[in-house]
């Protein structure tokens, strides 16, 4: 069985010599483990890049439970890993979603939410710019899968916004990452640590 379409690299990591496991959050499937041959290639290394949006295509082999994956770069947003705040802002919300959401569910608002986040992220001149964006994909996320919560109103400042994402950062450590998804919060930790330097 073969599927296409648009995706959201999240997270991936090296499988035998050549390969790469990737998971990715696409519109209609929602998030997707697989199996990406040569995904640690020359060429294949900028693709996997957290954050990317990709043309996804999965094959599904009888007996197998883990599809393999061909990935074509649509957009690319692999130059913000070389700028420390932006870099911190995608990681975190690529490995929160990744962390989080139960395989094989569709959540497209999630999808397009992440995408937009992820856009205004690169393309803000300040992180001014996409803080309340990453506030309200949080609450998404919360609500989405049932832990209910409304979009608090938009604050003005950036000591404002820090306040509201320590509020959600309690709740998601709470309810989204315990146990032993809890090391993700190293991620949170990271970039609220280089918020606060700007407050």
């Amino acid at each position: 069985m073969t599927s296409r379409g648009p995706a959201i690299v999240l997270a991936s990591r090296p499988q035998g010599e050549t390969g790469a496991m990737v998971r990715v959050l696409t519109a209609e499937t929602g998030l997707v483990a697989a199996y990406v041959a040569g995904g640690r290639g020359r060429q294949m290394r900028a693709v996997m890049v957290p954050g990317n949006r990709v043309a996804a295509e999965f094959t599904t082999k009888p007996g197998s439970a883990l599809p393999f994956a061909r990935l074509e770069l649509e957009h690319s947003r692999a130059a913000l890993i070389t700028e420390p705040l932006p870099a911190a802002a995608m990681q975190w919300a690529c490995a929160l979603t990744a962390t989080a959401l139960p395989e094989r569910q569709p959540y497209p608002s999630l999808h397009a939410a992440l995408d937009a986040l992820l856009e205004a992220i690169a393309m803000a001149a300040s992180a001014r710019g996409w803080v309340s964006g990453l506030v309200a994909y949080e609450t998404l996320l919360l609500s989405e899968l049932g832990y209910g919560g409304i979009n608090p109103p938009v604050a003005a400042d950036l000591p404002a916004q820090l306040a509201q994402l320590a509020t959600l950062e309690r709740r998601i450590a709470h309810y989204l990452l315990a146990g032993d998804r809890r090391d993700v919060m190293g991620a949170r930790l990271l970039l609220t640590e280089r918020l606060q330097r700007m407050a």
